[in-house]
């Protein structure tokens, strides 16, 4: 199991860094690559249409202020990609997240949060664990820990009453 995750520059890298954090807590090997849609195409297209040869199977890819670069990915390949917008404008991602979330039809993007690459990896666990009993089971365990955390937060909320 192995999963892309592009940005299009470094400087996205502290957003995205948490959906490598989250692939590496549940055993799956991630591939970092900084390539623009813009600025360096053909290493865009170099790189996906070479990643079925590498492993991966999931692409995270940030959108950036163009926030093409899912979209392009998306059209070099089968494979799932999904799309995170980020925070980069004066539109505090909304441009990004709207550029990201109307791909045509026929070649779609599954768009996160603005910033939110954390969700972006926990999907890309999701898709890895359809056919992964022991990373199904590794994902239900993750949730219940989430469940587990939110009841003792709100438990010493409700002792501050």
């Amino acid at each position: 199991m192995k999963a892309a995750i592009i940005m299009g520059s470094d400087s996205d890298w502290p957003i995205l860094k948490p959906a490598a954090d989250i692939l590496k807590q549940f055993g799956i090997e991630s591939e970092v690559v900084v390539a623009s849609a813009h600025r360096t195409p053909a290493k865009v297209r170099d790189f996906v249409l070479s990643a079925k040869d590498k492993g991966i199977s999931v692409f995270i890819v940030a959108a950036g202020a163009a926030a093409h670069l899912a979209g392009v990915v998306a059209s070099y390949t089968t494979l799932p990609v999904i799309g995170v917008p980020i925070n980069a404008t004066a539109l505090n991602g909304m441009d990004a997240l709207l550029s990201t979330v109307q791909m045509p039809s026929g070649v779609p993007v599954a768009t996160m949060a603005i910033n939110g690459a954390k969700n972006a990896a926990i999907f890309a666990v999701q898709i890895f664990a359809v056919g992964n009993a022991e990373l199904a089971a590794k994902l239900a365990a993750y949730r219940e820990k989430m469940v587990e955390e939110v009841e003792k937060k709100a438990a010493r909320v409700a002792a501050q009453l």
